[in-house]
Parts: structure tokens; sequence; C-alpha cells
């Protein structure tokens, strides 16, 4: 059995350390969509979740959602506050 060369070796801790990120660093989790609350701001939730993935914006109404495909938390909100969230596949 040959060992892997020191190039090979890099290669595949980077690309793993690189999808362990991934998967660690996703807020659109079930710890993060228990710590939304009713009446909280549009920037708690931003500063919690991050950014969201998508936003409409109809009046003073706002719907954003976080995650995409299986795994969404999505909240809807009237200036800029908090009135109903919920999520999929958490």
């Amino acid at each position: 059995m040959t060992t892997p060369k020191p190039s090979r070796r890099w290669l595949i801790a980077l690309t793993s350390f690189a999808l362990l990120s991934l998967i660690a660093c996703s807020k659109v989790n079930k710890e993060n969509y228990d710590k939304l609350k009713i009446g909280m701001g549009y920037d708690e939730a931003v500063a919690l979740l991050g950014e969201p993935d998508q936003c409409e914006t109809l009046l003073a109404f706002k719907s954003c959602t976080w995650g995409k495909g299986a795994k969404t938390i999505t909240i809807r909100l009237a200036a800029d506050q908090v009135l109903l969230f919920e999520s999929k596949g958490l």
C-alpha cells in the first residue's frame, strides 16, 4: 500500500475542513430557531441567523427566508418586528 503524496494529503485535509465548516456554520438550525421571539426586530433576527437568502416586501410587511431546500426558517415581519415564524426540516 502506498501513502498519499503530501500534496494529495493537503487537498484531502482542506476539502474535509471546508465541508465540516459549511455544515457547522449553518445558522439554520433548531437551536437558533428556538431563540426567535415574537416582537424581536429584523436586525436581531439577522444577528442570530445571518443575512436572509430571500426577502419579499409588500407595503409594511416583509417575509424573509433563511436556508434553501429541506431546511428553512421563514419569518414574517411588520414594521421590522417579527409577527410569525416557522421552520421546515429542522
